[in-house]
């Protein structure tokens, strides 16, 4: 996500209900080729499994079962490839297998509050005439449960949503899945059983990754040279224009040591931090660059929580949503609603809140953006994909920086999208468990939907 500063107090957040409009749709997929060359690099998007996604739709169609496609969330094009999959694949394959099938071939989705904040209004109104319905996702937005649990048990089309909650930038890690879709299909077969409806319940694991048509060496090392002058790294001369692993991977290692020590003298000088050493000389190079890396986002979310008066405890994302909505209650106010009046005092102080707010959100999203880096991603296995990956996290987090646009990434060439369906999870055949311990059962299906989505990974040794 984008951080842009705000400097004002603002009334509270609405849910933005799901407003499906098959008119609105229709354009969509009128439009998605268009998108696709104009708005995205992908130029071929190829699937797996999309015979069995078809017959799960004929049954949904027939009444016999719902269910959700829980899909993977490595990059923002990720919503294109779901729409090229439902809106051209699962037709064209059902016609060929003979699966009759009404139109649309479409789904319901979920998705985070904050984007229109970050991607305009526009894409707000776009997501809920698509049948998208708002979540904030780091309170119990009652509003966005209800709607997502009334559309998984009623609605003419079934779910989708993506439960690591957020991109992460990387094709081959998966970020620990939130728990709210595990529970979201119990919830489900649970009202379905109060509705006397015989039908089964599944989440349906879905895999995406993107490869580049060519190894794009040549522009990974020039937007490596890029990060370096703007970091202030002089690069040595026998270095310079190679675009072999090893040079390639030194001035990657060396930009990463180098940010480091700027970012933790910054939390050192500016904010009082004691920054832990990592004094064991013996220690493997990448494995020390990680634990100074974990030790740097512990300290960026603590300047955060501290400030809003919250523990550390838990994971850094579910830290991370936590200082999220912190800072949005302090600038979505209930005291700016449009039948409340301030004095200009009043106003004054509440936009000083939300600017503070605002600002300490900064650190928030310097750990979003690197909580799934391990250190080694790129030294375990050297590939163009890899290595992009990661120096377009950097990337991220020199422009964040200095406070510009992060919402337009630089493109380092044309790539495929692979998808993979993965085999459905039947909800409805755990239901006796989730009777008997209902926190046990919805871990286990989180876990169990974690480890089927690692298995959907195509690159993976």
């Amino acid at each position: 996500m984008s951080h842009q500063l705000i400097t004002r107090a603002q009334p509270p957040l609405e849910f933005i209900p799901p407003r499906f409009n098959p008119l609105v749709l229709q354009g969509c997929q009128l439009f998605l080729p268009l998108w696709l060359r104009t708005q995205t690099n992908l130029t071929d998007i190829q699937a797996d499994g999309v015979e069995d996604l078809a017959q799960l739709y004929a049954q949904f169609q027939q009444g016999k079962i719902r269910f959700l496609m829980a899909f993977r969330h490595p990059s923002v094009n990720d919503p294109y490839a779901m729409a090229y999959l439902l809106w051209k694949l699962v037709p064209k394959v059902a016609s060929q297998k003979g699966i009759s099938l009404q139109s649309p071939i479409h789904a319901h989705f979920i998705y985070d509050r904050g984007i229109p904040l970050w991607a305009g209004a526009g894409v707000g109104w776009l997501a809920s005439h698509l049948g998208g319905t708002s979540i904030q996702r780091g309170t119990a937005d009652l509003l966005g449960l209800r709607s997502a649990r009334s559309l998984f048990v009623d609605s003419f089309l079934p779910m989708a949503a993506a439960p690591e909650g957020a991109t992460n930038g990387h094709n081959e890690i998966i970020s620990p899945i939130e728990p709210g879709i595990a529970q979201l299909g119990f919830w489900c077969v649970n009202d379905l059983r109060k509705a006397q409806k015989n039908q089964e319940v599944f989440i349906v694991p879905i895999g995406i990754e993107y490869h580049y048509l060519t190894p794009p060496w040549g522009a990974i090392e020039k937007l490596l040279t890029e990060l370096e002058l703007e970091s202030g790294i002089r690069v040595a001369d026998n270095l310079k224009g190679k675009l072999d692993e090893t040079s390639l991977y030194q001035r990657l290692f060396s930009l990463g040591e180098h940010l480091l020590s700027l970012m933790e003298n910054f939390y050192r000088e500016n904010y009082h931090q004691t920054i832990p050493t990592i004094p064991e000389p013996d220690l493997d190079p990448n494995q020390k660059l990680k634990n100074r890396l974990q030790n740097l986002l512990n300290i960026a979310l603590q300047v955060a929580e501290e400030y809003f008066n919250l523990g550390s405890q838990g994971e850094l994302t579910e830290r991370c949503r936590r200082v999220e909505q912190a800072g949005w209650d302090a600038i979505y106010r209930d005291e700016l609603k449009s039948n409340h009046s301030l004095s200009l005092v009043e106003r004054g102080l509440a936009d000083r809140v939300a600017e503070e707010a605002s600002l300490r959100m900064w650190h928030m999203r310097i750990v979003e953006n690197f909580a799934a880096v391990t250190g080694h991603y790129v030294k375990e296995k050297p590939t163009a994909e890899r290595f992009a990956e990661t120096i377009l996290l950097v990337w991220d987090l020199v422009t964040r920086i200095q406070g510009e646009n992060r919402y337009f990434r630089p493109q380092l060439g044309k790539q495929r999208v692979q998808i993979r369906v993965g085999k459905p999870m039947s909800i409805s055949n755990r239901w006796d468990d989730y009777k008997s311990n209902r926190r046990q059962a919805v871990a286990n299906l989180t876990r169990d939907l974690q480890t089927a989505l690692e298995a959907l990974i195509l690159t993976k040794d």
